[in-house]
């Protein structure tokens, strides 16, 4: 497999809260999977790498405001240390972090940036929740997504095992495979 010359490197949201063992979010897998996406971005470069971060909404009135009640550790304002990026995560990309209050990362934001109907290689934290979230609003949207699955850090092995299913079930807009399939070693 190849990735088209015209494709971004999205990684998403390798903040402290993903990847701290002391987090209640905190995958066991980001460790393993950072090697694969520092791999990723040094080919990609860093002005075809965007870097997202999920920051709490202020919204309280929609689900959001339950979703705070079940989870009030991370019921923090966007400047938190919880927030932060990991250090193995700065300098990745030359833009500006993509800050959005939302599971899924694909939308008119990440557009802005890559333009209409972007090829995406996808890696980051966590597989079952934030990158599925965008692989499948990227399929919705006509644009294509690689899945970086050793450069995806799940929650769980069987959550992990259960979000590459779902989205394998998305070709062609939705592709599996490894960083060295997807750098073409």
């Amino acid at each position: 497999m190849s990735v088209a010359d015209d494709a971004w490197l999205v990684v998403i949201d390798p903040q402290a809260i993903f990847a701290s063992v002391d987090s209640e979010w905190g995958s066991p897998f980001f460790a393993a999977a950072m090697p694969h996406i520092r791999a990723l971005a040094e080919a990609f470069g860093p002005d075809r790498t965007i870097v997202t971060r999920w920051v709490p909404t202020a919204d309280r009135a929609s689900s959001w405001g339950a979703y705070f009640q079940a989870w009030p550790f991370a019921d923090q304002p966007a400047t938190d240390p919880l927030f932060a990026l990991v250090p193995e995560a700065e300098g990745l990309t030359s833009l500006p972090t993509l800050d959005l209050p939302t599971f899924g990362k694909y939308g008119a934001e990440l557009e802005a940036i890559t333009g209409p109907a972007p090829h995406l290689v996808l890696a980051g934290v966590s597989t079952d929740c934030c990158v599925v979230s965008t692989a499948l609003a990227v399929a919705d949207a006509g644009a294509w997504a690689t899945i970086a699955v050793d450069a995806c850090a799940p929650s769980t092995t069987e959550n992990g095992a259960a979000a590459l299913a779902v989205m394998a079930l998305y070709p062609p807009q939705l592709t599996l495979a490894d960083t060295a399939t997807i750098l073409g070693a």
